[in-house]
């Protein structure tokens, strides 16, 4: 119960920052920056990039997904599943990111 309530909080926390779309506002340049920092040890995050985890999806194949969404995946940066690592990023940050894998599409 309190997880849902958690998620619902982040949620309309989102809704509120992001306004009509997390492309206002966002950078996917920092956003760039933060996945090549934080994420591309288990990620492909940019062409060129040599190595990563073979069992986690490209920022690329994310970007694809005929459900991508940039705002759903900034929501799930600020409450990743187990396997991801809490990096405790802002909603700025994770809008950023989310901008950034948006902009690969």
């Amino acid at each position: 119960m309190l997880r849902h309530v958690r998620r619902i909080f982040l949620l309309l926390g989102l809704v509120s920052g992001f306004g009509s779309s997390s492309a206002l506002g966002a950078d996917a340049g920092h956003g760039a920056e933060l996945a090549r920092r934080w994420c591309a040890s288990c990620h492909v995050v940019a062409n060129g990039q040599a190595q990563a985890s073979a069992d986690v999806p490209s920022f690329a194949s994310v970007a694809r997904r005929p459900d991508f969404s940039a705002e759903r995946l900034a929501f799930f940066l600020l409450d990743p599943h187990p396997k991801m690592p809490n990096f405790s990023l802002s909603r700025t940050e994770a809008g950023d990111i989310a901008a950034y894998i948006a902009s690969l599409r």
